[in-house]
């Protein structure tokens, strides 16, 4: 008989041996919860249960996959991301806590207004879009991508979250600016990558996430912020905002780009570990 407990541990040192102490047994915890429902408080109160052969297999479907180099995330096809599950596929970037600071950040503005109206641009798992149509009274939530594959995640996401919010296939790239302006906000997590900063990346990002949420071409890192604040200057009612997660190797170059575009109260902020992470401003009155 092999208990919960037991298993656990042989999963953790398997673990362990891929990913590093620390690292692994987290997968293991992730793993055990969101594979066979095994929480924290399941294996305090319950390690000593038998664990069937079935769990067992399912288990180690999931750490395999994680051996052979998937993000965990991906191994048990959601994430967490603001205390909630998000489902993720490769279609979508895995949810990370410097994006939850964006939204910490809009929230404690507009917390306390109601009837805004949102666009969030690049939704890919709809994290951002989801989260503030939960979190901000009676929102009116738009959200656009330009995969398909990410827009069939973000609509289950939704679905499954209760959350209401609209989604349609665009490429920003390529949109006609709006005649009329009608947001009150306006949100973005664009790629932002550089091709020359892959060196000092994960493998298991490089490999598996999508490509095209995360890179830019090193002569122009900026192109998808360009393209967003241009149409943001034509979406963002009188007052609006708009609102970026940024690589943190170009603040100066954002607040640049923002005040020449006509934006005002321009602002580059930290994110928890001091990394300059986002840029807000203001659509003039």
């Amino acid at each position: 008989m092999t208990s919960v407990a037991e298993y656990f541990h042989t999963i953790a040192a398997r673990l362990t041996s891929t990913l590093g102490k620390g690292e692994g047994e987290a997968a293991a915890r992730i793993i055990f919860e969101d594979v066979a429902g095994y929480d924290r408080k399941y294996l305090f109160m319950n390690g000593d249960r038998e664990i069937t052969d079935f769990m067992q297999e399912k288990i180690d479907g999931a750490v395999k996959k994680v051996e052979g180099g998937e993000p965990v995330q991906y191994a048990v096809g959601k994430a967490k991301f603001m205390g909630n599950d998000y489902a993720v596929t490769p279609d979508v970037l895995i949810p990370r806590p410097e994006t939850a600071g964006l939204v910490d950040l809009i929230t404690s503005v507009y917390g306390d207004r109601s009837d805004l109206s949102v666009l969030d641009i690049g939704t890919g798992s709809g994290c951002i879009a989801i989260s503030l149509a939960r979190a901000l009274p009676f929102a009116r939530v738009n959200a656009i991508d330009v995969s398909t594959g990410a827009l069939e995640v973000a609509k289950a996401n939704a679905k499954s979250l209760g959350a209401k919010v609209d989604f349609e296939k665009t490429d920003i790239l390529s949109a006609p600016l709006p005649k009329h302006a009608s947001y009150d906000i306006v949100v973005s997590n664009p790629p932002y990558i550089c091709r020359s900063e892959t060196k000092e990346m994960d493998s298991r990002v490089l490999d598996h996430e999508p490509d095209g949420a995360l890179f830019v071409p090193d002569d122009d890192p900026l192109f998808f912020y360009r393209a967003i604040a241009t149409y943001a200057r034509a979406a963002l009612v009188p007052g609006g905002s708009l609102w970026f997660e940024i690589n943190s190797r170009f603040p100066d170059q954002m607040r640049t780009l923002l005040e020449d575009l006509g934006f005002e109260k321009v602002d580059v902020t930290r994110d928890y570990r001091g990394l300059y992470r986002y840029a807000s401003a203001i659509q003039p009155s």
